[in-house]
């Protein structure tokens, strides 16, 4: 018994010394942080990421193969453990989703008869497919078939929906897809994609400076989805309420419908659904990435700084917003008047974008208040500048300086302030630009007996809206054009009682293509007024850059604009990007929030470490040639709903909003104008 128990203890020794042998000779190290990862996981083994199992899928997080979003199952909060065991920046871990932004389907024209195999991979041999569109859906569902969560189907239409509710971004749609028109994309990375040459966009689309899917949420207004439609809206424009009102809609320009018939009108449906959400006594909610622990610091509270923190806080970036002036706005604030956009109305908007976690710092002024050292002192990784263009230009006459001369934005803002400035009872604005209306319409309002508009051109040269010339023109407003003023004249007290100008002519025309004007000699004119206002342009104040040793490196054109990339609006400073009027000049809102936008994504890069770039294919201000067409066949015509407005007796009364909204019965009538329009397909209505 006791030779037995000895036996079997040795040879117990035995194996464990084989094994403590092998074991040194056959070791694999396990990096320990892949249990802990899987740990985090479903622990479903379905597949649906793509590996194996879960403990494939965890081995590829750690060796960089996988994201942390690897799991389609667990969620999101197991996306951020992960990332946090990977000490990787959490806003990696947001969720994927599918998309589809082609929607030609049975309406895009075929450029040949295909009887083979039902399968878009192989129609796709064939010259790329049998559609003229060469980037639309081919119709035979290869997607449908590859997703095993029932989360995509053809739709009446013949193109692919994704139900998002459904979908868990496994990405084996995009993978099916030969014509990459299906795109698995974060919130983040929707919200920072740009239009590109090869994307499905309609001509509005393509126009439109905040790059807005209009077709969509026509779309989804026409299914009475207003909600819908603000969310569309908001995943390119933050502004939708003050956009709504004082964008001039350049999108129209380029409607299909406006062809051959009148443009649908695209800005009203905006405001429709903006004032929607707005009278409907809730906030949508607007969801954020997870924080990333870097901070931003916006110096500018105007359209472009709004703009820039709101999608930088959705990126989760904090950011700090620094507004010189009392409240947030900038030029919508101050320099458009109440009549079109009401302080209340913004105040609502603006609330709606602080609301995200962004900190406003007001009367804080860049140059005296906070400089760039303090602000590397506080911590902040990036900074945005979004100083807009607050200085005025001067006339650069004889008595300008007069007692009841004013500058426009000046006027603008201090009015705008709540100042009660002297109003004279005849007042001459100098100026054809949208600053120069807002000015006569104002004084009209303030209670200016007679207002003129002096300019130096004709009436079809006047870069002012047109829609705001003909409001001034209703409201009684004189213009005097073909005049260039050459001198403020005044009484013995020094107030001013004349404006003289010189009589002028067009002559051959200058570098804009305009004709020049040339002055008539011997023809000066006095007109009659005691209160003159120059409103001829306005450039930014870069003051700030005196003395400062850590700007001096920061490169100013010689328009006082902050040099920078156009495409990614970084300046000669790598941590400092501009937008809005510092960058480009005096320009449109809309132009600003695209701006801003464009340049979150640039900071977004820099605070990630990558390179600050963009897309080759970038279309910025560009068009696709083969969307634009010279004829639309099928139209067939019908009244674009009219905007109501305040009669005019009304409205020069006070500055109560002039432009009403549509209702509701208007607005679905204008939505169903749409053509739906795609890259080259539409909607024909001949049945309409």
């Amino acid at each position: 018994m006791i030779e037995a128990l000895l036996f079997m203890l040795g040879i117990g020794a035995a194996c464990g010394s084989v094994l403590s042998v092998a074991s040194k000779i056959f070791y694999v190290y396990e990096d320990p942080r892949i249990a802990e990862v899987e740990n985090f996981m479903a622990g479903a083994n379905c597949g649906g990421c793509g590996y194996t199992g879960c403990s494939a899928a965890a081995v590829a997080v750690v060796e960089g193969r996988a994201a942390p979003s690897v799991c389609i199952v667990a969620g999101a909060e197991s996306a951020t453990n992960v990332a946090a065991v990977m000490g990787l920046d959490p806003g990696t871990a947001e969720p994927v989703t599918s998309y589809n932004e082609c929607k030609g389907g049975h309406r895009a024209a075929d450029k040949y008869e295909y009887a083979g195999i039902n399968s878009c991979q192989a129609l796709a041999a064939f010259y790329g497919g049998k559609r003229d569109c060469h980037i639309g859906c081919l119709g035979f569902g290869d997607c449908v078939k590859s997703c095993t969560f029932d989360a995509i189907h053809m739709g009446p239409e013949g193109y692919p929906v994704v139900d998002e509710m459904k979908c868990v971004g496994c990405g084996a749609c995009e993978r099916a897809c030969p014509k990459n028109i299906l795109t698995v994309r974060t919130m983040s990375e929707r919200l920072l994609h740009f239009n590109e040459a090869d994307d499905a966009l309609a001509p509005c689309r393509q126009t439109c400076p905040a790059e807005i899917d209009i077709p969509k949420y026509i779309a989804e207004i026409q299914a009475g989805d207003y909600e819908a439609a603000v969310n569309t809206i908001r995943e390119r424009n933050p502004l939708l309420l003050a956009c709504g009102r004082v964008c001039p809609h350049p999108c129209e320009d380029y409607c299909r419908r406006g062809i051959e018939d009148e443009a649908v009108s695209i800005n009203q449906l905006k405001r429709f659904v903006a004032d929607f959400e707005m009278n409907s006594g809730k906030r949508l909610p607007i969801p954020c990435a997870p924080d990333t622990d870097k901070r931003v610091a916006v110096i500018g509270g105007g359209p472009a700084g709004l703009s820039c923190a709101y999608f930088l806080r959705r990126l989760g970036h904090g950011v700090t917003i620094f507004e010189a002036m009392p409240h947030l706005g900038g030029m919508i604030r101050y320099g458009i008047p109440e009549y079109r956009l009401p302080k209340k109305t913004l105040d609502w908007e603006i609330q709606g974008i602080l609301d995200l976690g962004i900190e406003a710092r007001c009367n804080a002024r860049f140059g005296e208040d906070f400089h760039m050292g303090s602000l590397a002192f506080e911590g902040y990784d990036a900074v945005f500048m979004g100083i807009g263009a607050w200085m005025d230009y001067q006339l650069g006459v004889e008595g300008e300086n007069m007692k009841g001369c004013y500058n426009g934005i000046d006027f603008l803002s201090r009015l705008a302030g709540g100042e009660k400035l002297p109003i004279g009872k005849k007042a001459v604005v100098i100026g054809g630009g949208n600053s120069a209306i807002d000015c006569v319409r104002n004084l009209i309002r303030s209670g200016a007996e007679e207002v003129w508009i002096v300019y130096r051109r004709t009436r079809a040269e006047m870069p002012a809206n047109e829609v705001e010339i003909e409001a001034a023109e209703h409201e009684g407003i004189k213009f005097q054009f073909l005049a260039a003023p050459t001198q403020v004249v005044g009484d013995e007290d020094g107030n001013a009682t004349h404006l003289e100008y010189l009589q002028m002519e067009l002559g051959e025309p200058d570098a804009s293509g305009r004709r020049r004007p040339v002055p008539i000699e011997g023809s000066e004119t006095l007109i009659e007024a005691d209160m003159v206002i120059t409103a001829i342009g306005q450039r930014p104040d870069v003051f700030f850059m005196e003395g400062s040793k850590r700007l001096e490196k920061l490169e100013i054109t010689r328009w006082k604009t902050i040099d920078n990339d156009p495409e990614t609006l970084q300046s000669s400073i790598p941590y400092i990007f501009t937008g809005g009027d510092s960058a480009t000049g005096p320009s449109l809102v809309v132009e600003a929030i695209g701006g801003g936008r464009r340049a979150a994504r640039s900071i977004h890069q820099y605070l990630a470490g990558e390179e600050v770039n963009t897309s080759p294919q970038s279309l910025r201000k560009k068009h696709i040639k083969e969307s634009l067409f010279e004829s639309v066949d099928g139209i067939v015509r019908t009244p674009r709903s009219e905007m109501t407005e305040l009669s005019v007796a009304e409205r020069i009364k006070s500055f109560i909003e002039v432009d009403q909204v549509l209702t509701e019965e208007e607005a679905l009538t204008e939505a169903n104008r749409c053509l739906s329009c795609c890259r080259i397909c539409y909607n024909k209505d001949l049945a309409a």
